[in-house]
């Protein structure tokens, strides 16, 4: 089957043609046959970029002011005879839509019905910047494929799985009750795939295990998977707590705030748009939020790109040494992300010091691993350490067909509390 996969932004659409089934599934042999993107979505001078094996990119400007239009152009490019990859859209058997919030209402991907629509608005409040594109996108396909099933993938139902001690935060209970405010975490289709795929890896079976899978981009997460489901994860309520990332702050003491809104005078947003957008490595460093760039700077003596790397790495290395205590034990730490595939420097310097765990590198070959999948662990290591990179738009493509087959697991949470 020939999955359309959208992930729909304010602005932009990525998109992605996946021919899988269960077959290929279980063999890993899914076929990604082409890869894209709409951006500047609104202007006059919108981009459409076109990628597919062994041709050379395909790009073209033009006026789109919607996301219907931005998908109609999308679809009639991919059936172009001389730039597509399709004969006609009818060769679409199904479309997955990344969907950033499911709140407590979902737990796994479910196929797209008007009261799932109204499940996703309803969960616009916890993601007013994302579910409303991530929607939008949605209207758009399913009104030029109106035919075709549509699945929702969000990136919070893997870690429903987190039980209240993990969730709730030490405020009234009450404004749980009332505002569903807890810990979700994001980047769950991410954590899933590499949890699943470095155990293929290893012969392993998820569901045998004690994980933890750690995403490192420009936003970073880790996970702690006990045993095929999520008991952890680092980002929160939103995607600000947990680890330093590029832009994003990370942990820090609430009192910070509004301290800094009394002192430099600043309003909710001025301080909210710092905390995401001024902060991080960005913020530290004074240098980038790009780890290549810091690198660099470092390499070149910069005291505070120095110091911003090693916060970045020590923030990793307390959270996975906490997840291995919650746990009991871990048996696999996967990397992940643009930064964990391509930096040695940050996983040596994350995982350097916990020989006492059974983290046992193998210098050399972290050091070889870039871009690719592997372990990077000596052979006598207690714990398997390995390079997993990703692919969330495969296991939305995957989740299709898990539901349209009807066998997409359900991870119920452990425990309802009232």
């Amino acid at each position: 089957m020939k999955i359309l996969v959208l992930n729909s932004g304010s602005s932009s659409v990525k998109f992605q043609v996946v021919e899988t089934d269960l077959e290929r599934m279980n063999a890993h042999q899914d076929l990604t046959l082409a890869v894209g993107l709409v951006e500047k979505i609104g202007l006059s001078d919108s981009r459409l970029v076109l990628e597919i094996v062994d041709r050379k990119p395909y790009q073209d400007y033009r006026e789109i002011l919607e996301h219907r239009t931005a998908i109609e152009w999308v679809l009639r490019i991919l059936a172009d005879p001389e730039h597509g990859i399709l004969e006609s859209v009818e060769e679409i058997g199904a479309v997955g839509h990344r969907m950033v919030h499911g709140g407590e209402e979902f737990a796994s991907s479910v196929l797209i019905d008007p009261e799932v629509v109204q499940k996703i608005e309803a969960c616009s409040v916890l993601a007013p910047l994302h579910n409303p594109p991530n929607l939008r996108g949605y209207y758009a396909a399913h009104a030029a494929l109106p035919e075709v099933p549509h699945v929702a993938v969000f990136d919070t139902a893997f870690h429903q799985t987190m039980p209240a001690h993990a969730f709730l935060y030490g405020i009234p209970f009450q404004l749980y009750r009332k505002h569903h405010l807890r810990k979700y975490g994001f980047h769950g289709t991410s954590h899933r795939f590499v949890a699943f795929r470095g155990c293929q890896i290893l012969g392993w079976e998820r569901e045998e295990k004690k994980l933890i899978t750690i995403h490192l981009g420009n936003g970073c997460s880790l996970a702690a998977i006990d045993h095929g489901r999520s008991i952890d994860t680092s980002m929160g309520f939103t995607p600000l707590e947990g680890l330093i990332m590029g832009t994003r702050s990370g942990d820090m003491d609430p009192a910070i705030i509004p301290w800094l809104m009394a002192m430099e005078e600043l309003t909710l947003h001025q301080v909210n748009t710092m905390m995401n957008k001024h902060s991080g490595l960005y913020g530290v460093s004074g240098v980038s939020s790009d780890m290549r760039e810091l690198l660099e700077a470092r390499a070149a003596g910069n005291a505070r790109a120095d110091v911003a790397f090693r916060m970045f790495c020590y923030r990793i290395k307390k959270y996975l040494a906490a997840y291995a205590a919650a746990m009991g034990g871990v048996d696999a730490v996967f990397f992940t992300g643009g930064i964990g595939e391509n930096s040695p420097d940050v996983r040596e310097a994350a995982l350097t010091g916990l020989e006492f765990m059974g983290i046992v590198l193998h210098r050399d070959r972290n050091a070889a691993l870039i871009g690719g999948e592997g372990e990077i662990s000596t052979d006598e290591s207690g714990v398997r350490a390995m390079v997993v990179p990703t692919n969330e738009e495969r296991t939305i493509a995957r989740d299709v067909v898990r539901v349209l087959n009807g066998i997409m697991p359900t991870f119920e949470p452990p425990e309802t509390i009232t």
